[in-house]
């Protein structure tokens, strides 16, 4: 018999698993190739000549973009961040659902970066009975607080960065204008905020 927290933990992966990839079967049936992590892959029993196997750390090319995997910390299989480079001298950093990143980054113009939650939020929610202790530890352990991304930004070189597009922010856990505020405030740069 399943308990009531294996199904909570069974739940939270499945929808970390499924909340970014629902698509990929229509996209790939549209003749889209798609760039997957071997265990995504076998998350979500893929399969096709569609699918191209990536790997962190290892460059491969669309077009005129180089691409760099990158691993992230979060609680599913093989997720990954990515820089994209282009000919022209652009670095794109795409990082969600994660909640640190390791690495350090020169050169970025433009930045797509999960922003999920404010700790803060967070504490108030679980005091007011919105949101229970176990999702709380959840997303302090799976995705990028405020207080994280802020961090990471202070810790990465800024200077050619044009924009700043913070992504993936909680329904119930974040104050969009606060966040915007906040990291416009830190960086100087054009930040804007992605609406689901």
């Amino acid at each position: 018999m399943v308990s009531g927290s294996q199904r909570l933990r069974l739940a939270l992966y499945l929808m970390s698993t499924f909340d970014h990839s629902k698509a990929v079967k229509d996209i790939m049936r549209a003749g889209i190739d798609c760039y997957i992590s071997a265990g995504t892959v076998e998350a979500l029993g893929l399969s096709g000549h569609r699918i191209n196997i990536i790997k962190a750390k290892q460059q491969f090319r669309i077009g005129t973009w180089a691409i760099l995997p990158f691993d992230t910390q979060h609680d599913c299989t093989e997720p990954l961040g990515f820089l994209l480079a282009s000919r022209e001298g652009e670095k794109l950093l795409y990082l969600t659902d994660t909640y640190y990143c390791r690495y350090r980054f020169s050169g970025l113009t433009h930045l797509m970066i999960e922003c999920n939650h404010s700790q803060d939020i967070l504490k108030q929610n679980v005091s007011n009975g919105k949101l229970p202790v176990e999702m709380k530890n959840r997303l302090m352990k799976s995705h990028f607080s405020l207080e994280n991304v802020k961090e990471f930004l202070k810790a990465n070189d800024l200077n050619r960065v044009q924009e700043i597009y913070l992504i993936h922010l909680s329904d119930g856990n974040s104050d969009a204008a606060m966040f915007k505020r906040e990291v416009q405030g830190l960086t100087g740069k054009p930040v804007m905020v992605a609406e689901a």
